[in-house]
């Protein structure tokens, strides 16, 4: 056997296990040699430099002893002139000879001693090669000359009482104590204000001005007045204050030098101190100071970080911050990179902002800054990005950078980040609170399409506004004649409240019972409206999660109502019962509403009608009678406390048949085409899974284009398709990652089959691969490569049979010279997509709110104009939402994403409400909780009569939540404008009828005058045109026959001609261009407008509303899905499954 130990050499003594015990004692005998490593020459100079210069903290020491000694040399001086008897005479020797104590003298010379060596000692550690720049230094005189004479007089006795002006001391403390300042903040790392070292400069220089002029005085008045020390002060203070009383005087030609040159030295020393204190205060101005950390420890505040401050955001989140009482002592602190502009300061010298609002100039990514806000102990930081920059991406990085910064400087601070691209929204999940700009707008222009004014909606729920004060006269629109606006503004005041059901008096009676039941007894006793809950053991909110979900004690309830439970005071009422008068007949408006609304202290009065639960379907909702004979209306059944499974109906309540309802060869066919599953594909990292109806394979990207064929179709144009359903077209200038969630909700797994619009997105921009592998998967999605700018663009994109037209603004025109133009290319786009087609119901996005006003804008109409004023005098009286009476923005046609910053502000307080907001927009989907959509009222659904019987039979049948009702009305037009409309409906039936051919030669003149500018193409006039302008003429001819009242008449007509005309060349324009493309020029409706209609939401309107024909009701729907066994989805979506699958894989990073 190989002996192994002695083939395998040993290791060396440093690599044994032994040594690794005991140490390595080979380490003497190796060749290695020891060396230390000096961070400074080990000299001896080195060493005291480092001791007396280098390091700070001894340094600081120093200082502090050699700013004491100065201190205590002047204190001496002071004692020496005190106890000295002033000599008779004016001899010069009292000038240079003193009476000085041995002791004082003793003390005064030790003081000496020590500080001159200080001073040869620093000078030789601080000496660089040059001694004339050592001695020459002014410290350094004024050391020898208070110094030197001392240190002599020990050698030479007779100059014991030389005088020596010990008292210029007061300047080398001066600079000790500057130097001082510097140590102690290298010393402690930490930089104090500026302006507080440029403030104590200042104050020490001028104690050291008149300490040197009171001793100066003093001593040269020996020989004159024999003046002490506090005639000399005197002095002192009545000369610099330039009052001059004239009391006390110099009197010797000594003294009166002296002043003289202090006067002098003053007069050059104070105004440079001056100088550069007021400088040092205008930057200060400007960059805001700093936030103390007493205050940020006794007093809350929270910090607004942004790019640049423009003055509507910043009123935007004042207005809605501190629109919450419990908000009222919190302070705002804003960090901005920029100074602050003209506009912002004014507003912030306002007494109301000014005591609240701070404002720093500094930027996030400093430490410093972060330091001066006092980030540590501020309760939020919200971080807004700058929507108005060109560079969406590059605004979304810089916040996301802000956003890494706070939470490494302060990572206990809640975050709220609003970002604008919904791809950058993964980089910032640690943040408490998330809202993406392109994803809730998206969204809601999506939603729009399907529920009528969702924006609105959504706008007025996060909007605090004064329609929940408990004054009615307070509210928007409640001074105004028109009932419209008062019951809109009324409504407007409802928002999303919260409350735990056990301790709350609205629901807790309601525990252990069904929600669709808590739901409508809630709102039939109380008026508020139940929409959500959350279980104690779950942070999901589920909305309407159906008649199965039983309430328990400890859920959180979420309700819709004009103001929260804790602000509301309850009052019972007795019922009394008549007997003369039977209940079970309607009493139409005598009755009394279920609840009101009572204002009294700051609280809100809810009155208790009838706690009795009445059974819906008795002799209560009976009909009228009609003759003699009583007729019964179809009876509601009562909503049960405990759902019955057989009384729970998944489809819609009246009219709306889901694709379970069709025949089964049309579901056969239907199931060759669709499938419900997850997309397989997402455009970015971070969207949210959405159950949708898609196609069994991917379409190619040929066939996306809808204006070119390819070899799998030949169609170009929409019409050619053949679509059933009327189109949807987005008109974008890029396809962002955004316009994702535009379509999502539009192919939502809820939506029947049959109900499906065609979606097509007209983008200036050709689309990039990575969003047509997102889109390809959706069913009736194309796009075209074209603008609203151009006529033949729109034409070709079908927007003549189109449902809905969206513009969304475009980010090439976000940023102008001046803020509010930024919409004016959108704004005109948009008002001749308005004239041209008249019938098209357009929904635009705009940056600025305040431009909602120029959409579909008519100069001379009276009604815009009352709008105008009224929301003028809605604004002087504080409303935060002032331009709600606007057509357009109450109609639901125009929105500003702006509008939802205030979503960011109310979930400092609500922190429920972008979860909510998400859930309504479709943008989240949890197992169990609803969706929003809507339902039309019919005539065979007015025997429902009120919001009430509605909101029963709704819960009592399908388990829908109604929240609110979308109404459209005629508008009241006044006697003229009435007059206007008969007189043009009887000049358009008359003018068929007249026939002149006198006048034809003047057909070209007058066709030159009346010709709009966008018909340059159209060769002739159209025939009743021409007819309708000879007429006219001819009765201009025979006008002076008539009397005033009928020459204003014709001039009226002759003004309704004009306009007819014009929309007729309009129309006329428009299909030429149609016929020109060869389109089909059949179903161009150039007549039909709603120019004479308004719309308007009332959200949670009051029990007794009254539903009218044509309302549409907004429904919060329970999930489908909740009722289907298991089994169900598996046995129709055979290939969701892979589909879930490679969307999970496919969007891991």
């Amino acid at each position: 056997m190989v002996d192994l130990e002695s083939e395998v050499p040993p290791l060396p003594p440093r690599y044994r296990f032994r040594d690794l015990l005991l140490g390595d004692q080979g380490w003497q005998n190796d060749d290695r040699v020891q060396v230390e490593f000096y961070m400074n020459e080990n000299t001896f100079k080195e060493r005291l430099k480092l001791f007396f210069i280098k390091n700070q903290r001894s340094s600081l020491r120093i200082r502090l002893f050699n700013f004491s000694l100065k201190l205590l040399s002047c204190l001496l001086y002071i004692i020496r002139v005190l106890l000295e008897n002033p000599s008779q005479g004016n001899e010069w020797s009292h000038i240079f000879w003193v009476n000085r104590s041995l002791p004082l003298w003793g003390l005064q010379v030790l003081v000496a001693l020590i500080s001159l060596f200080e001073t040869i000692l620093l000078g030789y550690l601080s000496y660089k090669g040059n001694i004339w720049e050592q001695i020459l230094r002014i410290p350094f005189i004024l050391e020898i000359i208070n110094a030197v004479p001392f240190i002599i007089s020990i050698f030479w006795p007779s100059l014991r009482n030389l005088f020596v002006p010990v008292f210029l001391n007061c300047w080398l403390a001066k600079h000790a104590l500057e130097n001082m300042i510097n140590d102690l903040h290298r010393a402690i790392q930490r930089t104090q204000s500026a302006m507080f070292n440029q403030v104590l400069i200042l104050i020490s220089t001028l104690l050291c001005l008149i300490f040197t002029c009171i001793c100066g005085i003093q001593h040269l008045e020996r020989i004159g007045k024999k003046l002490n020390l506090f005639d000399s002060l005197y002095f002192c203070i009545v000369t610099f204050s330039t009052v001059g009383f004239g009391d006390v005087t110099p009197e010797t030609w000594s003294s009166k030098l002296f002043v003289v040159a202090m006067i002098c030295v003053a007069l050059v020393v104070l105004p440079i101190q001056f100088e550069q204190l007021a400088y040092l205060w205008m930057e200060r101005q400007k960059s805001g100071g700093n936030y103390s950390r007493h205050r940020a420890q006794t007093e809350k505040h929270v910090v607004l970080c942004v790019s640049s401050l423009k003055i509507d955001l910043l009123m935007d989140f004042l207005n809605e911050f501190y629109a919450h009482p419990r908000l009222q002592d919190y302070y705002v602190v804003i960090l901005c990179p920029t100074e602050m502009d003209v506009q912002v300061r004014r507003i912030l010298q306002i007494p109301m902002w000014s005591q609240r609002v701070i404002y720093l100039q500094g930027s996030a990514l400093k430490d410093q800054d972060l330091l001066r806000a006092k980030m540590d102990d501020a309760e939020a930081c919200f971080i807004l990005s700058s929507r108005c920059e060109v560079d969406r991406t590059s605004s979304d990085h810089q916040t996301i950078l802000r956003a890494w910064a706070v939470k490494d400087f302060a990572p206990n601070c809640p975050l709220y980040v609003q970002i604008l691209k919904p791809e950058n929204k993964f980089h910032i999940k640690f943040a408490d609170h998330v809202v993406c700009e392109e994803e809730f707008k998206y969204a809601m222009l999506a939603l729009n399409c399907i529920c009528p004014a969702t924006s609105t909606l959504i706008t007025l729920l996060v909007h605090t506004s004064r329609g929940q004060c408990v004054c009615f006269c307070c509210r928007e629109g409640q001074q105004s004649p028109e009932q419209w606006q008062k019951m809109y503004g009324r409504c407007s005041g409802n928002e999303v409240y919260h409350i735990v059901l056990e301790e709350s008096t609205f629901f807790a009676e309601y525990e252990g019972k069904s929600f669709t039941y808590a739901s409508f007894h809630a709102h039939k006793k109380f008026g508020v409206c139940l929409i959500g809950i959350r279980r104690e053991d779950n942070k999901n909110i589920l909305l309407n999660p159906g008649p199965r979900y039983i309430m328990n004690a400890t859920d959180t309830c979420f309700y819709i109502n004009i103001t929260k439970e804790e602000n509301s005071a309850f009052k019972n009422h007795d019922h009394q019962k008549k007997s003369n008068v039977p209940r079970s007949f309607y009493h139409g408006p005598s009755r009394l509403p279920v609840h009101s609304i009572i204002a009294s202290m700051g609280t809100v009065a809810i009155d208790l009608q009838d706690t009795s639960c009445r059974s819906a379907s008795g002799p209560t909702l009976s009909l009228p009678t009609e003759g003699s004979k009583e007729v019964r209306r179809p009876s509601i059944a009562p909503v049960l406390e405990v759902a019955d499974t057989s009384s729970i109906q998944t489809c819609d309540l009246l009219s709306d048949q889901s694709e379970d309802e069709t025949t089964p060869d049309e579901e056969m066919s239907s199931n060759l085409e669709y499938a419900k599953g997850y997309p397989p594909y997402s455009p970015y990292i971070g969207s949210s899974p959405t159950f949708c109806h898609l196609l069994h394979e991917k379409v190619p990207f040929c066939c996306l284009r809808l204006d070119k064929s390819c070899q799998h179709n030949y169609y170009e144009d929409a019409k050619a398709y053949g679509f059933k359903n009327k189109l949807i077209i987005v008109a974008a200038e890029t396809a962002g990652n955004g316009l994702y969630n535009f379509i999502v909700p539009l192919r939502a797994y809820y939506r029947p089959k049959k109900e499906l619009n065609p979606v097509i997105l007209l983008l200036d921009n050709p689309p990039d691969m990575h969003f047509l592998d997102a889109i390809c998967w959706f069913p009736m999605v194309y796009y075209m490569v074209g603008s609203i700018d151009n006529l033949d663009d729109l034409l070709r994109c079908g927007v003549t049979f189109a449902a809905n037209m969206v513009v969304v603004d475009k980010e090439s025109t976000m940023s102008a010279e001046e803020d509010y133009m930024a919409d004016a290319k959108t704004i005109v786009n948009v008002q001749t997509l308005f004239r041209l087609f008249s019938s098209l119901s357009i929904i635009t996005e705009l940056t600025h709110p305040a431009n909602m006003r120029f959409m579909q804008f008519r100069a001379k109409d009276c009604y815009s104009l009352a709008l105008s004023k009224l929301e003028k005098k809605e604004r002087e009286r504080g409303s935060n939402l002032a331009f709600i009476f606007r057509l357009p923005f109450a109609a639901g046609r125009v929105f500003s994403i702006s509008m939802l910053d205030t979503l960011l502000y109310q979930s400092f307080v609500k922190d429920y409400m972008i979860s909510i907001t998400r859930l309504l927009l479709g943008l989240d989907t949890t197992p169990g909780s609803g969706f929003l959509c809507s339902m039309k009222i019919t005539e065979d659904d007015l025997w429902i009569r009120t919001y009430a019987r509605l909101y029963q039979k709704l819960c009592s049948s399908t388990g829908d939540v109604p929240i609110g009702i979308y109404r459209t009305e005629s508008q009241k037009l006044t006697t003229s404008e009435c007059r206007e409309i008969a007189s043009q409906s009887q000049i358009s039936i008359s003018v068929e009828e007249w026939e002149d051919t006198k006048d034809a030669k003047e057909q070209g003149h007058h066709r030159s005058n009346h010709r709009n500018s966008t018909s340059s193409d159209q060769s002739d006039h159209p025939l009743l045109r021409r007819k309708s302008m000879q007429w006219a003429r001819r009765l201009s001819r025979k006008g002076p026959k008539h009397s005033g009242r009928t020459a204003e008449k014709m001039t009226q007509q002759r003004l309704n001609l004009y306009r007819r005309s014009e929309r007729q060349e309009l129309a006329e324009l428009v299909k030429n261009r149609m016929k020109h493309l060869g389109l089909s020029t059949v179903g161009y409706d150039e007549m039909n407008d709603h120019q004479n209609t308004l719309s308007y939401i009332l959200i949670n309107p009051s029990p007794d509303t009254r539903l009218e024909l044509n309302d549409v009701v907004y429904l919060i729907r329970p999930d489908p899905l909740a009722y289907l066994p298991n089994s169900e989805p598996s046995r129709k979506n055979s290939i969701c499954n892979t589909m879930v699958q490679d969307s999970r894989e496919e969007t891991q990073l």
